[in-house]
């Protein structure tokens, strides 16, 4: 459902301050009885209630966050809000709240500035979340790929430490490749994160290449691409002062940068290999 309605809000504000020390039956007595909080009808706080049982917020585990923060941070993350995902983009700063968050933020008593600050919150906290569990599938995935279509000797070095710059390693002979994987879900945005220790290991390491594998739903792989270490560098930004320099750059990659496959493991593939590792 979409976010909910102004006065289910503020109901479902009522029911988690008195709940805990009143009860159910009693809070709905309160509410359906006394003219303070007549404002609402009794529907709404049934509704309300409902909302509350469906996102979990009745099990208190956000208990230290003020009451609006809590219930505006559900509507976030269980409403069907279309902008939520691309939120680094669509709400860049306070005045930029698309209405129904800033409705939201309104009925619930916060500034511009709080919901934009929790948006940004909750977002971070699930973005994590959400690329480290596509991310380890896409690796998972690959390597399973990659070790049905070459006898090459493929190691997961990611999963022994992040300290590499690289994902994978592929080695035969006098050819290697050091794959950094980056993986998706999305259909209409290819981005991703580029750490400084992958920056460094991809300027001196001429085997390191980034690939963007696109999943399904389902976290099977759709499509791989391959993306230029030359043109990631041009994206990246510059260390302006001897005292700063960037830790993390976000980078969103036009559809004309990405080779179809991965061209430089053609020495190394057998007859027959998968195509989608191919040009």
């Amino acid at each position: 459902m979409p976010v909910p309605p102004d006065p289910v809000l503020l109901a479902a504000v009522r029911w988690v301050e008195k709940l805990p020390a009143n009860g159910r039956a009693r809070c709905r007595a309160l509410f359906t009885t006394h003219a303070e909080y007549s404002d609402i009808s009794p529907t709404q706080y049934d509704a309300a209630y409902r909302w509350l049982e469906e996102t979990g917020l009745l099990d208190g585990s956000e208990g230290a966050l003020p009451v609006g923060q809590r219930v505006f941070r559900a509507a976030l993350l269980t409403g069907d809000v279309y902008w939520f995902a691309d939120a680094d983009l669509h709400v860049r700063e306070p005045t930029e709240l698309p209405i129904d968050a800033g409705r939201a933020a309104a009925a619930l008593g916060l500034s511009e500035l709080e919901a934009y600050q929790e948006i940004h919150a909750v977002r971070g906290k699930v973005d994590a979340a959400e690329r480290l569990r596509i991310g380890t599938a896409g690796e998972t995935a690959l390597i399973e790929l990659l070790s049905s279509s070459t006898s090459a000797g493929i190691q997961h070095v990611a999963a022994h430490s992040d300290g590499y710059g690289y994902d994978i390693a592929v080695h035969a002979g006098q050819h290697s490749l050091h794959i950094e994987a980056k993986s998706t879900t999305r259909r209409n945005r290819l981005m991703f994160f580029l750490s400084r220790r992958e920056y460094e290991v991809m300027r001196y390491d001429p085997s390191w290449q980034l690939v963007i594998l696109q999943l399904t739903e389902q976290l099977a792989i759709a499509a791989i691409g391959s993306v230029s270490s030359t043109w990631i560098e041009t994206q990246l930004p510059d260390d302006q002062g001897s005292y700063g320099r960037w830790d993390t750059c976000r980078i969103d990659v036009p559809p004309e940068q990405v080779t179809r496959g991965i061209p430089r493991l053609a020495p190394v593939l057998r007859e027959g290999s998968a195509a989608l590792l191919r040009e």
